[in-house]
């Protein structure tokens, strides 16, 4: 699944190593930043950006949107994991909400399975203003143990664009 999903992006988009810099995304407007760490491929997307871990193990998408309603974006985000063949188990829901760089940044996570097996899924919403951004990932479960502070370190470094 995860390879099906690299090389069909990597047709429409160009992609890129990331050096640990900081990406201002979309490039023609910005409203946010992200650094990804050194190793993991990163490229923009339409309606954001997207990067992989260097073991291809994880992907994560960071989207902007109109939309500030939770639960909008919650049922968009499932229709995509849905669309990408990942299915969430809903029994295994957790919810935290914490502030990020001074912003509201609420998560759900969810364990699932992918055509490659057990995964672990997760979706966190800043609302900056009239824009919200969106953060969603999921990969091989205990591949998220050996990239947590890749993760970490991605979404501590969310912010407005300057």
């Amino acid at each position: 699944m995860m390879r099906y999903l690299l090389a069909a992006a990597a047709a429409l988009f160009v992609t890129t190593a990331a050096q640990a810099a900081e990406m201002p995304f979309p490039s023609d407007a910005p409203v946010a930043t992200v650094d990804w760490p050194e190793g993991w491929t990163s490229q923009e997307t339409e309606t954001g950006v997207d990067a992989t871990s260097p073991d291809e193990s994880i992907y994560l998408a960071i989207d902007v949107s109109d939309t500030t309603a939770a639960g909008d974006t919650v049922k968009e985000a499932l229709k995509y994991f849905g669309s990408k063949g990942v299915t969430v188990d809903a029994a295994t829901e957790k919810k935290t909400e914490q502030k990020l760089n001074g912003y509201d940044y609420a998560t759900i996570t969810w364990g699932g399975k992918d055509e490659d097996g057990p995964v672990t899924i997760s979706l966190g919403v800043m609302v900056l203003g009239n824009k919200s951004l969106t953060l969603s990932y999921w990969g091989t479960q205990g591949a998220q143990d050996s990239q947590a502070a890749d993760i970490q370190k991605i979404i501590y470094s969310l912010k407005p664009a300057s």
